[in-house]
């Protein structure tokens, strides 16, 4: 069977929310934690989560963008992705991709003080789909 291209993997990732985003912190060890994708899932490569200034991860990522992320769907279908991430503070990039469910975390949302997007983006894309596996390398 020919290996999935990034477009498959996308359609495949449309119904996943929750990544577990790692980073490697100032001790360097490695730290995980759950991030939602805000419905953002046209995957193409990058991926985006909002978070605030003052988060650990935000200060890991500023000490070193090299970052894993997770995803677990239905069926045994799973992707691992190795990238760079970048904190973000362009409320103009936040508009991009905002949507109205952010509210419910954000209250004052692209405006609330200390709003930052983390964008992730891959260089290598791992996944598993039942006995079938693969690489993507962008």
């Amino acid at each position: 069977m020919p290996a999935k291209s990034l477009s498959d993997l996308s359609d495949k990732m449309r119904e996943i929310d929750i990544a577990m985003l790692m980073t490697r912190t100032d001790g360097g060890t490695i730290a995980g934690r759950p991030m939602s994708n805000n419905g953002d899932v046209e995957y193409e490569g990058d991926s985006y989560y909002f978070t605030m200034s003052d988060a650990r991860m935000v200060a890991d990522i500023e000490a070193d963008p090299n970052v894993s992320l997770a995803f677990q769907g239905d069926d045994m279908f799973m992707v691992a992705v190795q990238g760079k991430a970048e904190i973000m503070r362009d409320k103009a990039a936040f508009e991009d991709h905002w949507n109205p469910d952010l509210d419910d975390w954000f209250e004052d949302g692209v405006d609330t003080e200390g709003l930052v997007m983390i964008k992730v983006s891959a260089e290598r894309v791992h996944y598993w789909d039942g006995e079938e596996n693969g690489e993507v390398k962008l």
